[in-house]
């Protein structure tokens, strides 16, 4: 009977993997069907977790999937899985309907998950520290662990990932990774308070040596120690380029540095390489959110909060770099642009106490190639600019320049954006949405589905994604499509052992829409009482 059910669970899972090959593991402490280094990754005797990974492609290959069941694996994992093809690739992924934690609270210092080998997709799965340990360097149970440090190999995917809680870096994607694609990810609260009292771990640090393009995509990063993402090498003396080619598209960046209640960049595409070799180049920033709490309503913008900074060393000024269509919120110095050669800036909005441009005179800037136009800039003073120690109005700008000829110049106090900011459509789950809306006052908002093609019969559950484990509101869709998501929310999921971190102000909210139909409900009910019965 239990073969039967095997046989009938593996037809189902044939519509999503057809003709591949399918692997099972299991935590090593599943009371009822542990994995072991002994298994043959069939459901009846499966592997743990990092035997899995360290199969060799006679095994495991081309377009195999190895799912990994519910439970909690504990350790530091590295993934040696080679694919055989970049084009189809092996699948690292909770089992469906089921949910994987990877946990590195080992009392060691190390990464959860060490990524080496080409053509791999990491998928639906969780990367965290759980338990008791400290988030402070030089106290005894302080242990830096990173979340994800991928270092070797190309072409491998991170979708649907939540990487959070680890007491260092979340994600490190680093030079030697060509073509990698984060997608869709979750990543907050990761980090540590060093021994000068300063927050240290970044939502994700970025390099690319490769001529492949890196691309990072559709991920919400906020609340993490240090800054959100580093486009970035720390390396003085390079001697060759490996900050280039990577793109940024759609992401929701807030609140970098929020856990020790010092504002940190959302974003900032730099290297601090004085031979001039290593520069930040061929850098796309499109379509992004950046923000950093500020009441809106008082026109807040006292205190420095920057949230993108271009550029950092005069010896390596960031080239060829597109910023396009991005929202940039923060307090004085919320836009940053230090050293740029050659920056096309258009399709923003700003809010700021300025901007902040260093560089040594007016004319160095007109000898660079710098194209702005269609940006709005809402700053606290009449001269929205400061170059040097220089302040520089609006017309000035535009007429010594010839900058941003056909853009706005606005008062804080008039700064207001349109309530829904975004909405995406998971691609990978194809009935979930982000929502990300705003209101300047706090109020509530209503959202239109009609043209998301969402079923009259569906309902739904809304997550503020500063609470994701708790339904902030359910219920059934209307006839008129229109759903009401409240924006004074006040639950908020701290970051392990700290006490600082203060939730987002309610004028901003990032949201998770899932909808749900009866005939998906009859599917999940039937599977579920399938694997009641067999297991």
């Amino acid at each position: 009977m239990k073969q039967s059910l095997i046989n009938i669970v593996a037809f189902f899972l044939c519509f999503q993997v057809m003709s591949q090959s399918q692997f099972h593991v299991f935590p090593k402490n599943d009371k009822v069907n542990p994995g072991t280094p002994y298994g043959n990754g069939s459901i009846e005797k499966p592997w743990d977790l990092q035997t899995a990974l360290n199969l060799k492609n006679n095994i495991v290959n081309t377009g195999d999937v190895i799912w990994m069941h519910a439970g909690i694996y504990t350790g530091h994992f590295v993934s040696n899985l080679k694919s055989g093809s970049l084009s189809n690739q092996i699948t690292l992924s909770s089992f469906p309907g089921e949910w994987a934690v990877l946990n590195g609270n080992i009392s060691k210092k190390g990464t959860v998950l060490t990524v080496k080998g080409d053509g791999i997709t990491f998928k639906d799965f969780e990367i965290t520290w759980l338990g008791n340990f400290s988030r402070k360097e030089g106290q005894k149970n302080f242990f830096r662990g990173d979340g994800i440090n991928h270092l070797s190999g190309i072409d491998c995917k991170f979708i649907n990932l939540v990487i959070h809680d680890n007491p260092g870096l979340g994600f490190g994607s680093w030079k030697s990774t060509g073509g990698t694609v984060i997608d869709n990810c979750l990543i907050f609260n990761n980090g540590f308070v060093s021994k000068n009292g300063k927050g240290r771990g970044e939502g994700i640090y970025v390099q690319n040596k490769s001529e492949a393009l890196r691309i990072i995509k559709n991920n919400i990063i906020f609340n993490n120690y240090y800054k959100g993402i580093e486009v970035w090498s720390a390396n003085k003396r390079a001697d060759y380029n490996w900050v280039k080619n990577v793109s940024l598209i759609n992401n929701i960046i807030f609140n970098s540095g929020n856990p020790l209640g010092a504002f940190k960049d959302n974003l900032i595409v730099a290297t601090d390489d004085r031979n001039g070799i290593n520069i930040a180049k061929n850098i796309k920033v499109i379509d992004n959110i950046f923000y950093h709490n500020a009441d809106f309503s008082k026109n807040q913008i006292g205190g420095d909060a920057a949230s993108l900074t271009l550029g950092f060393h005069s010896n390596a000024p960031i080239e060829n770099t597109e910023v396009l269509g991005n929202i940039v919120i923060g307090r004085n110095n919320a836009l940053r642009i230090l050293y740029a050669n050659s920056l096309s800036f258009k399709n923003n909005i700003v809010y700021s106490g300025y901007t902040h441009i260093f560089k040594p005179s007016l004319n160095d800037i007109k000898l660079k190639d710098w194209d702005f136009s269609n940006n709005i800039y809402y700053t606290k003073n009449s001269t929205p600019f400061i170059i040097s120690k220089q302040k520089i109005s609006f017309p000035d700008w535009k007429k010594i320049l010839k900058l941003d000829l056909n853009s706005q110049h606005k008062r804080i106090k008039d700064f207001n954006l349109k309530p829904i900011l975004d909405i995406t459509r998971n691609e990978y789950k194809p009935n979930s949405y982000r929502v990300v809306l705003f209101d300047k006052f706090g109020e509530d908002i209503k959202v239109d589905f009609s043209k998301n093609n969402i079923p009259k019969n569906a309902t739904y559950k809304i997550y503020d994604i500063e609470n994701r484990k708790e339904v902030l509101k359910s219920g059934k869709i209307t006839s008129d499509f229109m759903i009401h998501f409240p924006m004074n929310t006040n639950s908020f999921q701290k970051p392990l052992h700290n006490e600082k971190s203060q939730k987002t102000l309610n004028n901003f909210g990032v949201f998770i829409i899932d909808f749900e139909t009866a005939q998906v409900k009859k599917r999940k009910g039937f599977l579920k009482r399938l694997f009641e019965r067999l297991f």
